[in-house]
């Protein structure tokens, strides 16, 4: 009877504790982080194809039935503890309100797609962040009390931070504190998959660390040159040698040389495929937009391809080309591409320089936006920015809003106002999938010739030709052979000359 009584309190215990918890994730100040899609009307759409690599990314994160029971209350209590609780800190000048918390609960999706749980969000108005504390010294002592009060144990602040920022608010409020940019690094850490993707990755973090790297201790301690003796002196140690961390800053150029050279060794075989297109005048297509709006999604609907889709931020980083084919016969390539964020790292613009080349060299673009996001024009103008920064700011583009199932008649005027020649897709109903396709074929480039000629039946091959790479205007068989009318490539007219008829 004792021993029923005893397994009853540390139920009753692990109920209490359990309770505690969930009443904590409730009180959250975000909620559902906006940059993320409700779970509700979140696309499952059978387009997507087979998911593999999300079925491979959700069964590593738990592994049920490996106890039967709990035996001692504090095993839930620690597993409570290791759960990263952070609190989000913005600063806005006047009049940028709406903005700024924008921004802080698109920061609040990129904590939860980083694995933290986000307790509450805090903006102060002042016109520049305090250069010493980021907030300044009496407004990072309310941190530190909301910061006790809600048991966090990291603050996030809304922009790029110097280190001394950083360390000078951490020696206040007691808790670790990183940057938006740390946030991002470690999301596209989570997510490459490629060796050309986890290359890139490692590269920019990098960079972002080699200007902030401190030292405690003998970190900062000079090593020794020459020969040593037995008690740590002798000939050479009476030199200035080198400290501690001049060595790490001298490992990690090192590093980045060798990222760096390994990065360009892939591009002759991006540059070989992209090559054999273009001989081939295979037209190309990205598919380009804010991150989260639904490329890869859209990608699926318009191919079948099954690539990973995810409501998460940066689920997506390597390019992935799948083959299309228009009405007509003639074949062209869909290119999903990684996805942009407002202030995104200038090391991963500079890392992710060979990815983004698929859109800067594209023939068209489908920028996709997501028309349910409380601000589509900032998501826009930030992807514009950064297609400009690769050269891609004069390659027709078509601006697709997706997500349109959540979107309303008066918020579509609003949309409209933006982008008055856009298409509204759903990637989830399939409502706009056929005209965006037929818009698509509308615009890929014609080949560069226009050609009449007599083939001869015995070269249907040329006709095959025709049909895959031109665009073929007319066809009709006569005794002789097929006379096609077509715009075909210079390559294709070459061979075709000996038949060429006026």
């Amino acid at each position: 009877m004792t021993k029923t009584n005893d397994r009853g309190t540390a139920s009753d215990a692990v109920d209490r504790v359990l309770a505690h918890a969930e009443s904590r994730t409730e009180a959250r100040v975000f909620g559902a982080a906006q940059a993320l899609q409700d779970e509700a009307t979140v696309s499952h759409a059978a387009g997507d194809g087979d998911q593999w690599e999300l079925d491979d990314r959700h069964a590593l994160r738990r592994v049920a039935g490996l106890s039967t029971e709990l035996q001692d209350v504090t095993e839930v209590e620690y597993r409570q503890l290791r759960l990263e609780n952070v609190v989000l800190v913005g600063v806005y000048p006047q009049g940028s309100q709406d903005d700024a918390e924008n921004s802080l609960r698109e920061l609040a999706a990129l904590a939860e797609t980083a694995g933290a749980a986000v307790l509450d969000g805090l903006l102060q108005r002042r016109p520049h962040p305090d250069p010493a504390t980021y907030l300044g010294r009496g407004k990072a002592q309310e941190l530190k009390d909301i910061v006790a009060a809600v048991g966090a144990d990291t603050v996030i602040a809304d922009t790029e931070l110097a280190a001394s920022q950083r360390r000078a608010l951490e020696d206040v409020v007691k808790v670790k504190v990183i940057d938006r940019t740390t946030v991002i690094l470690d999301i596209f850490s989570q997510h490459a998959k490629s060796r050309e993707g986890k290359a890139q990755v490692e590269l920019a973090q990098l960079e972002y660390l080699l200007p902030r790297l401190r030292g405690w201790g003998e970190s900062m301690s000079r090593q020794a040159g020459g020969q040593v003796g037995a008690g740590g002196a002798g000939m050479g140690s009476r030199g200035p040698g080198e400290t501690k961390i001049e060595l790490d800053r001298r490992r990690i150029r090192t590093r980045m040389a060798q990222l760096r050279r390994q990065i360009r060794e892939f591009a002759p075989a991006r540059d070989a495929k992209r090559a054999e297109r273009k001989r081939n005048t295979i037209p190309s297509v990205a598919i380009a937009g804010y991150t989260n709006a639904g490329k890869s999604s859209l990608l699926n609907a318009l191919t079948s391809a099954g690539v990973l889709v995810e409501n998460a931020l940066f689920a997506t980083l390597d390019a992935t080309v799948r083959r299309a084919e228009a009405h007509d016969g003639r074949v062209y390539t869909l290119t999903d591409t990684v996805g942009f964020v407002r202030n995104l790292p200038h090391q991963l613009v500079e890392a992710f320089r060979s990815t983004l080349e698929e859109v800067g060299q594209a023939d068209l673009i489908v920028h996709v936006v997501d028309g349910s996001h409380p601000d589509p024009s900032a998501q826009l103008q930030t992807v514009r920015d950064v297609m400009g920064d690769v050269g891609a700011r004069d390659i027709p583009e078509i601006v697709v809003f997706n997500k349109a199932d959540l979107v309303d008649e008066d918020e579509r005027l609003v949309l409209r106002g933006l982008a008055p020649d856009a298409h509204f897709v759903s990637s989830r109903t399939g409502e706009g999938i056929d005209e965006l396709r037929a818009a698509i074929e509308r615009m890929l480039p014609l080949p560069a010739v226009e050609i009449t000629a007599l083939v001869p039946y015995d070269r249907g091959d040329l006709v095959s030709a025709v049909h895959e790479t031109g665009v073929l205007l007319s066809a009709e068989h006569e005794e002789a052979g097929t006379l096609v009318h077509a715009h075909v490539s210079e390559r294709l007219a070459a061979e075709l000359a000996p038949y060429a008829v006026d």
